[in-house]
C-alpha cells in the first residue's frame, strides 16, 4: 500500500482560513481527481477529538460567496493538495448527505467533478491552506486504484465510490450528472 502524505502547515502565511459553515443546506464541491495511471486522490479525515474514527473521502469543500462549483472544486483542490495543474471535466454526480462532525451536525449538497492531472506530486506538507478545523482532522492523502478501493476494509465517502469509479473508468462519464442516494450517518 503507498505511503500516506501527512497534511499540516498554516493558510496564508500563518492565517487559517475561517470555518464559516453555520448550518443549513452547504453548497459544496468534490473532485474525483485521477491521474495518468487511473488512481484517484483520496483524503484521510477523522473527528478532530477522536482520530481512531476515521474515514477516506475526495478533495473538495464549501462554495464561498458568488463562485461556481467548478471554482470551488478547483480551489479546494489547490488548498488541499497543493496541485494546480488539472483538467477540470464534466460533474459527475450529486449527492445529499448529513453527518455528524466536530460537535455539529452537517447537511450538505455535494457535486463531485472529474478532474485529471499527469503530476501526483503533492505539497509538502499536504494541505498547506487548510482551515483550523481541516488542520485538527485531515490526517493525509493517498493515491488509491480501483482495485484498491474495492478491496478496502475502510471506510469511504461516498460509500459507493468503489463501484461509482468502476463504472467512470469503464463507461466514462455520464452524460448528465447522476444523483446518489442520498447518505444519513
Amino acid at each position: 500500500m503507498p505511503a500516506e502524505v501527512p497534511y499540516g502547515g498554516p493558510r496564508d502565511a500563518g492565517t487559517p482560513a475561517p470555518d464559516v459553515y453555520e448550518g443549513g443546506l452547504r453548497k459544496v464541491a468534490r473532485v474525483v481527481l485521477l491521474d495518468s495511471e487511473e488512481r484517484i486522490l483520496l483524503l484521510h479525515g477523522h473527528e478532530p477529538e477522536d482520530p481512531s474514527n476515521h474515514w477516506w473521502f475526495t478533495p473538495g469543500g464549501g462554495l464561498e460567496g458568488e463562485e461556481t462549483h467548478e471554482e470551488a472544486a478547483l480551489r479546494e483542490l489547490v488548498e488541499e493538495t497543493g496541485i494546480t495543474e488539472v483538467e477540470l471535466g464534466p460533474a459527475l454526480w450529486r449527492r445529499r448527505c448529513s453527518f455528524p462532525f466536530a460537535g455539529r451536525r452537517w447537511d450538505q449538497d455535494e457535486w463531485y467533478y472529474l478532474a485529471r492531472t499527469a503530476g501526483t506530486a503533492l505539497s509538502e506538507p499536504v494541505g498547506a491552506a487548510l482551515t483550523e478545523l481541516e488542520r485538527r482532522s485531515v490526517a493525509g492523502a493517498r493515491w488509491w486504484t480501483c482495485q484498491e478501493l474495492h478491496q478496502a476494509h475502510e471506510t469511504v465517502y461516498p460509500t459507493r465510490l468503489a463501484e461509482l469509479l468502476r463504472r467512470l473508468l469503464d463507461e466514462g462519464p455520464p452524460a448528465t450528472p447522476e444523483t446518489l442516494d442520498t447518505e444519513i450517518v
